[in-house]
């Protein structure tokens, strides 16, 4: 890594209540000296009747990534993004789940705007400049898609942060030799990286909302049967006697022994998360507490609690930490992104908190407060569980964003955005319309942060309706064998900021090839993944420098373009790799010792493996057909070596 720390620049008064704020200690320092590549001494800041702006000039030929989880959007350079919690985003207009106020450049270096408001960042903007160059004759067009087409700016152009309300701001820059080591940057200023239980990596189906305790015991004891793999088993409204707003109370008709039903569970090795959002019903046990500690509009006629405050989050902490002890592992928040454009249904901007926050920066602060109350409920329980908006410094919470939408080039494309941002993101899988796309999302599902089958409005399993059992339980058999690797990229995650799932340009900043590729990824640090939507006979995938294997062939394959079809989904390992797979198994326990088969790829390498029981990680590697094994541990066992 090139440059460790961050660099820190204040424009104007900045506003006091930002994110920086609220955020978990940071694992990194300041740097010393001055950045090599943020053109510090260029910058502009201009105070405005609306706000403040601040100008950024921007080279040619860099490209700009970021501003949270983008399902509608990749690359940047010449777009503007405006950075607005939005639960159903349908352009690529910067409106998000999970807008972040942090952008990472070709340049070298990636920049945090320390904004809770609505900020608007144009990403190349040509000045008005006397040195600009005549622009060539462009004639006359019709064709509307070349006539309003992003087209190269001629001159300096500048990258614009357009921050309203505020009259100044604070940046923080954090530069690298690939956007990979930048990011890895911003994500420990954020904490560093989550790192869940071994079992939140394993596969969670959530249930029909309706069902009953009955019923998903029934389902689960089901699953244990049919050997198909499950580590987490989620309930969705129908546990409430109240969900819109909530009540976080039982439902005495469906769960008339909430303690009992848990303990079943538990004995059948399944962890319970528990679907919720925050907006508090009268009826609820902690309405008339929390509403001091309330906005002043409601949302579904439930309180909208202000958890920037300590006695909102022990409040509403309190009661989960009963849930919590009655045997609860996780929790689903929804609903606490908005839908103020497409909805309509979440507070107004103008709403008024006691602590001093505005409903814009409640909106973009609200999920990562929802996360902080959980968390500190949650207590030393370690857990992975969803959450439908994450904001800025979010890293270190160990909750996935997913949404309501629904197409599956989205869901891949969140896979490449998301790691920009310190963001997890999960393409889960609700239903299909063929038994070609249910396979195929369920292929992108198995090879992302938090593998999900999202049924709560089924009423069985979504594999039952297209005869897939036997194919769904071979892809989830491939995710446990694959959950030593992804456990240790985790770690990694933690102790160095690297992002688990990343886009290809992540770790290949300069191959200008890579810049646009929004349909595949890197998972972990040594495969990349292709995924095929149904309908598609085959896909172009690009491998990076260096040499590669398929992963199912195990055949060698040469960087550049390749034409694939395949009824699997395409993924390549590097050359060097040691890939720890695992013997499947059900579920994993506190006991669990995964027996490794090792698949050696190319004459020489080898891998790290985290083993969360002893706390230490494993360096194993292999040279001219002999592996240097450390010895066994408490979660592994060496069992085979294949050489590739």
């Amino acid at each position: 890594m090139e440059t460790e720390g961050y660099y820190f620049y204040r424009f104007g008064e900045p506003e006091t209540l930002t994110p920086t704020k609220f955020a978990p200690p940071r694992k990194v320092q300041p740097a010393e000296g001055a950045p090599a590549k943020f053109p510090a001494n260029a910058c502009g800041f201009t105070l405005l009747k609306r706000g403040c702006r601040v100008q950024i000039p921007i080279g040619p030929e860099e490209e700009i990534y970021g501003f949270g989880l983008q399902l509608k959007g990749f690359a940047c350079r010449g777009q503007k993004k405006a950075l607005r919690p939005n639960a159903d985003p349908v352009a690529n207009s910067g409106d998000s789940h999970a807008p972040v106020p942090f952008l990472v450049s070709t340049g070298g270096y990636g920049i945090f705007i320390d904004t809770a408001r609505y900020a608007e960042i144009s990403c190349g903007v040509q000045r008005n400049d006397a040195a600009v160059a005549k622009q060539a004759d462009q004639g006359v067009m019709t064709d509307v898609n070349e006539l309003y087409r992003i087209r190269e700016a001629v001159g300096v152009s500048d990258l614009i942060l357009d921050i309203p309300a505020a009259k100044g701001i604070d940046l923080y820059v954090f530069e690298g030799q690939t956007i990979t080591d930048i990011v890895a940057q911003y994500n420990l200023f954020s904490g560093g990286g989550c790192l869940p239980p071994y079992w939140g990596l394993g596969i969670l189906y959530r249930c029909n909302a309706g069902w009953s305790a009955g019923d998903i015991l029934q389902f689960a004891k089901g699953l244990r049967e049919d050997a198909i793999p499950c580590d987490t088993i989620g309930l969705e409204p129908g546990w409430h006697t109240r969900s819109y707003s909530c009540s976080f109370v039982w439902s005495p008709e469906r769960f008339p022994d909430p303690e009992g039903f848990l303990r079943e569970m538990q004995r059948e090795h399944f962890h319970v998360n528990l679907w919720e959002h925050a907006f508090t019903h009268p009826e609820s046990p902690i309405h008339d507490a929390l509403r001091p500690y309330s906005g002043d509009y409601l949302v579904w006629g439930g309180l909208v609690p202000d958890f920037s405050l300590r006695e909102a989050r022990e409040i509403f902490g309190g009661h989960h930490k009963q849930l919590i002890a009655q045997g609860v592992s996780g929790f689903k928040l929804d609903e606490c992104d908005g839908s103020d454009y497409t909805g309509s249904w979440s507070f107004p901007n103008s709403t008024l908190f006691p602590s001093g926050l505005e409903g814009d920066q409640m909106h973009s602060l609200f999920g990562t407060l929802y996360m902080q109350t959980l968390m500190e409920a949650l207590g030393a329980q370690g857990t992975l569980s969803e959450v439908r908006n994450a904001g800025a410094l979010a890293a270190s919470y160990p909750f996935v964003l997913y949404s309501d939408l629904y197409a599956h080039s989205d869901f891949i494309r969140g896979l490449c955005t998301a790691g920009f941002s310190g963001l997890l993101w999960a393409p889960e899988v609700r239903d299909a319309a063929s038994k070609e796309d249910l396979i195929r999302r369920v292929q992108s599902v198995i090879f992302s942060p938090q593998a999900i089958i999202n049924a709560w409005y089924c009423g069985q399993a979504p594999w039952v309706d297209w005869d897939a059992k036997a194919e769904i339980q071979r892809l989830f058999q491939l995710r446990m064998q694959l959950l030593p690797y992804l456990y240790t990229a985790f770690y990694r995650y933690a102790t160095e900021g690297v992002a688990p799932v990343r886009a290809v340009v992540s770790d290949y900043t300069y191959d200008r090839e890579v810049r646009g590729i929004d349909d595949a990824y890197l998972f972990g640090d040594a495969m990349l993944v292709a995924p095929l939507l149904a309908g598609q006979k085959e896909r172009k995938v690009y491998l990076p420098a260096g040499e590669w294997y398929d992963f199912w062939t195990k055949e060698k394959v040469a960087a550049g373009w390749h034409t694939v079809a395949t009824e699997n989904i395409p993924v390549y390992v590097k050359s060097g790799t040691m890939l720890p797979l695992a013997k499947p198994v059900p579920f994993v326990g506190d006991e669990t010792v995964f027996a490794l088969r090792f698949e050696c790829y190319g004459p020489a390498g080898g891998c790290r493996l985290a083993d969360d029981i002893e706390e230490r990680l494993l360096e194993v590697s292999f040279e001219c057909g002999k592996v240097n094994w450390p010895g066994d541990s408490k979660r592994y066992h060496c069992e085979e070596v294949e050489f590739f």
